[in-house]
């Protein structure tokens, strides 16, 4: 039997919700999900070279370079089966075109979250780093406070998501990232879903999947 293939991603601007809406998709469906932001912080914990060259930008506020975004996460698509989403990556039309020659995608998701509506949010995000379970105050708030649900450890508030540093990722994402965008529209494979909450959004994002993923890789 053939292995199946299903290749996708999720892009929408920082804290629109991209974690959430890909927890509810791989527990949906057999998917891998393989978060750039995820792995370059346990890079960063870890000191390796990539996470120390990393860490000098995204404290900046500044985007990883393409060439090192874009050898890293060859390497950590490879480590995983061949049906996956994609999420934090591409970010640029560089990323975005690299990540085409090697991998055709089936389909790319666009969370679209206002601006105002993301900065307001960010000041309630908090994130338990080992696992990356984000929680938001007010609509995806812990069960007790400050405390992951799973393992009752502390959350912490990640430092690129201070409001600050936030402001300068949206304005950076809305420069950088909108060729991205067209670029998988023209393609005809992006999909966009608008919406102020991921339980907004996240109805409309399992019904297009459940249309357009094969039954052997559906769980419900």
């Amino acid at each position: 039997m053939a292995t199946q293939l299903f290749k996708s991603l999720i892009l929408g601007a920082p804290a629109s919700g991209k974690g959430t809406i890909s927890a509810r998709i791989v527990n949906t469906f057999y998917l891998e999900h393989v978060s750039s932001g995820d792995q370059l912080r346990k890079n960063i914990q870890s000191k390796t070279p990539i996470g120390l060259e990393a860490q000098k930008y995204i404290k900046e506020g500044k985007l990883v370079p393409d060439e090192v975004m874009i050898k890293f996460i060859s390497k950590e698509l490879d480590k995983v089966p061949p049906c996956w989403l994609l999420d934090g990556f591409p970010r640029t039309l560089a990323q975005a075109k690299a990540l085409w020659e090697v991998h055709n995608l089936n389909i790319a998701i666009n969370l679209d979250v206002p601006f105002s509506v993301i900065i307001d949010r960010i000041k309630g995000r908090w994130v338990h780093l080992p696992s990356g379970r984000v929680y938001n105050e007010g609509f995806n708030s812990p069960k007790v406070a400050g405390k992951d649900d799973v393992t009752g450890e502390p959350l912490i508030q990640r430092e690129d998501d201070k409001p600050d540093v936030v402001q300068k990722r949206l304005e950076q994402y809305e420069k950088l990232t909108r060729p991205v965008i067209e670029f998988y529209r023209k393609k005809k494979i992006l999909h966009e879903f608008s919406g102020n909450t991921s339980d907004e959004i996240w109805p409309k994002v399992r019904e297009c999947l459940n249309s357009c993923i094969p039954t052997t890789i559906t769980k419900k």
